[in-house]
């Protein structure tokens, strides 16, 4: 029996190796967006050609996104908790999670390998800087983890339940979590979190994400690649 907070055997590691996303399973192909949008026919193929990926195009083109929701992705994505935090707004996803009242095995932290500084600009962003010195921050980022580790194990040796100790514990411990979603909430998902806009650690995830569906749909990510986007 494979653990769950141990990557499946598809998967993208994300943040220095310090997290993952992996693909766990999918229900249909392009082929079947394709049969959806023509339903009203009451034919069937069972192989793309030319004419379907034109029609494939104009589908994604003119946001006519129904046919797409007949192809869904579950991933499993091992996170820190800021991240799962804004990957849930995206309530069109259906979530799972390893919960921290059950089981304490496995407790992971997330050390940036690079620490940010605020951009002067805009309160929601932040930049790289090349000559800030964060080696002596980090450390004590690495310590307080350890530090907020051992108190909620002493916090159990001592008797208190898992779910009122768990609350001590850092946004930066990492989580579990099985996602599921289908391909046209999926390319919303990533329209807006594989962008410059976005936090760098969850872009991370987008761009890993294209990496695991487009063996799957590579027509679809070559529409976007004729755009001028990254797959």
């Amino acid at each position: 029996m494979q653990h769950l907070n141990n990557p499946p055997e598809n998967h993208q590691q994300v943040l220095g190796g310090q997290g993952w996303v992996g693909l766990i399973d999918h229900l249909g192909e392009e082929i079947s967006i394709i049969n959806a949008a023509r339903v009203s026919f009451g034919k069937l193929k069972d192989q793309m050609e030319e004419r379907d990926i034109t029609l494939l195009d104009y589908l994604i083109e003119n946001k006519h996104t129904s046919p797409m929701e007949h192809v869904v992705f579950t991933f499993s994505v091992h996170c820190p908790l800021f991240v799962r935090g804004q990957w849930h707004r995206h309530r069109t996803w259906s979530y799972n999670e390893i919960s921290r009242r059950y089981t304490e095995i496995d407790m992971e932290f997330y050390t940036p390998d690079k620490l940010r500084q605020q951009a002067k600009s805009d309160r929601q962003a932040s930049v790289a800087a090349a000559d800030f010195d964060d080696a002596e921050l980090r450390k004590m980022i690495s310590t307080h983890n350890q530090s907020s580790f051992e108190l909620y194990e002493t916090l159990l040796d001592r008797g208190v339940c898992r779910e009122q100790a768990r609350g001590i514990l850092p946004q930066n411990m990492l989580v579990t979590f099985w996602g599921t979603v289908n391909l046209g909430n999926l390319l919303h998902f990533l329209e807006l979190r594989d962008s410059e806009h976005a936090q760098w650690e969850i872009r991370e995830y987008a761009i890993a994400i294209k990496k695991l569906i487009k063996p799957i749909i590579p027509n679809v990510a070559k529409y976007y690649e004729s755009k001028g986007q990254v797959w």
